[in-house]
């Protein structure tokens, strides 16, 4: 079993930046992938950024490219998402996951979850 374990998140203004961490604890090794997906009201989940565990390998979705940053401390077990130049259609519910498959696009190929942090971006 692997928990996860999020923090960070928040409302913050439009062109703010933010940082959430993800912190796991339990078998952390069989996880090979950890992702960041995010679900605004109405829509479904989608994956944002996801990391090899073990690794360098990195993916971004192309709406977060170049302001999404994906990175792990596996000295701390602990993945984090560097969110900056935040747009209002950034707002949703973000989720840390951790799975088999890299990048993993879809929900279904990830075995554990965070509790989910609300980002709010207002203009």
């Amino acid at each position: 079993q692997v928990q996860l374990v999020q923090s960070g998140g928040g409302l913050v203004q439009a062109g703010g930046s933010l940082r959430l961490s993800c912190a796991a604890s339990g078998r952390t090794f069989s996880s090979y992938a950890m992702g960041w997906f995010r679900q605004a009201p109405g829509k479904e989940r989608e994956l944002v950024a996801a990391i090899v565990w073990r690794g360098y390998s990195t993916y971004y979705a192309d709406s977060v490219k170049g302001r999404f940053t994906i990175s792990r401390d596996n000295a701390k077990n602990t993945m984090y998402l560097q969110i900056n130049s935040l747009k209002p259609e950034d707002t949703a519910v973000y989720y840390c996951a951790a799975g088999d498959s890299f990048p993993g696009r879809r929900p279904q190929e990830y075995d554990y979850w965070g509790q989910g942090t609300q980002v709010t971006v207002s203009s």
